[in-house]
């Protein structure tokens, strides 16, 4: 009888630590949306169909909102530009909304009106190139996120003039990852990590129950290799760097965020800007416009938010970090200097 209880026992004792094994290797899931490489991570019995559900969730996202779809609802609107409104679905009339938003917070560095600057350089694509003066000061004339006519009761969205475009892939991947977040909740997910080409919410803690730490990426140095570490729960964490998209031509770096009064890739001494906040919309929403603003209108912007935090990268290596998040913050790269210890 003694060897009978024993042996349930240690059936009893195997089946548990059996269960916590299965518990502690997470459902991983890559694949190519928003033009880029996504990952969802999810720990739990219903990650597998949390993950599905999701990846669903987000094609059908980037169907409605992405620029290089002919038949995507932001391609409608920038077909239409100077005629009648188009009636959108709730998701993308909310990020439009949202982007407006964002381009009055940052009083135009952030504007989703870019769209004309963008298609001239090309960078990231094989037709990339530097434009002539004349052709940017032509096409600046087309940037003003003032010209985007919102019709709330209808659901539709405009632009005032012919030839004006949106391109909402600033911000499209905040909203998405908000949305991943609610199906994972739904789901009863209590841990997962989703990385959206950058855009990373960690929700909860790690299975050990302690924070994740989520690295910021060295804009001086290769794939990979970080400048420190932002220790998170249940937060977004976004960053914008010129290391992103870029070419050289004649021993010059042209790189993908490109200054709205300009036309030209920003030259503010910032080179990489990362927001961390609850709401994954808010951190994409910001961090192409603090990166163009530079560290002191960004640093004051920011610390007029609530909620909002910022760790901010400039070319002589020093980084800026906003008072709410200094103590999650720990430097690796001895190189660069916290610059408001």
């Amino acid at each position: 009888m003694g060897v009978v209880i024993i042996f349930i026992l240690v059936i009893t004792i195997a089946l548990i630590f059996t269960t916590r094994e299965k518990e502690q290797v997470p459902i991983t899931k890559e694949f190519y949306c928003f033009g880029t490489i996504l990952q969802l991570k999810a720990f739990g019995k219903n990650s597998e169909k949390a993950i599905e559900k999701a990846a669903l969730r987000l094609t059908n996202m980037n169907d409605k909102m992405s620029v290089f779809k002919d038949y995507s609802e932001i391609s409608k609107i920038n077909f239409n530009a100077g005629g009648a409104l188009q009636k959108v679905s709730k998701d993308t009339y909310y990020v439009i909304k949202k982007a407006v938003d964002y381009c009055k917070l940052s009083q135009g560095a952030f504007d989703i009106t870019i769209r004309p600057i963008v298609r001239l350089w090309g960078i990231g694509r094989e037709e990339e190139r530097i434009p002539s003066e004349k052709e940017i000061e032509e096409k600046l004339k087309l940037v003003n996120y003032k010209d985007i006519v919102l019709d709330e009761e209808s659901n539709s969205v405009g632009l005032m003039h012919e030839s004006q475009e949106i391109d909402v892939g600033g911000i499209a991947k905040g909203y998405a990852a908000d949305e991943v977040k609610k199906i994972f909740v739904k789901h009863k997910i209590k841990s997962a990590v989703i990385n959206l080409g950058g855009n990373v919410y960690v929700l909860g803690n790690k299975t050990d129950g302690s924070p994740w730490k989520v690295g910021i990426q060295d804009p001086l140095g290769s794939q990979g290799e970080f400048v420190g570490t932002v220790s998170a729960s249940n937060k977004s964490i976004v960053t914008s760097g010129n290391y992103e998209r870029y070419f050289r031509m004649e021993g010059k770096k042209y790189h993908h965020i490109l200054d709205t009064k300009t036309g030209y890739p920003s030259e503010s001494e910032i080179i990489s800007a990362t927001i961390i906040s609850d709401l994954s919309i808010d951190g994409d929403g910001l961090s192409t416009g603090v990166y163009i603003l530079g560290v002191n209108r960004a640093l004051e912007l920011i610390e007029s938010l609530k909620g909002i935090e910022a760790i901010l990268i400039t070319k002589e290596k020093k980084i800026h970090i906003t008072s709410g998040i200094k103590g999650n913050f720990e430097l690796h790269n001895k190189e660069f200097q916290c610059a408001n210890n």
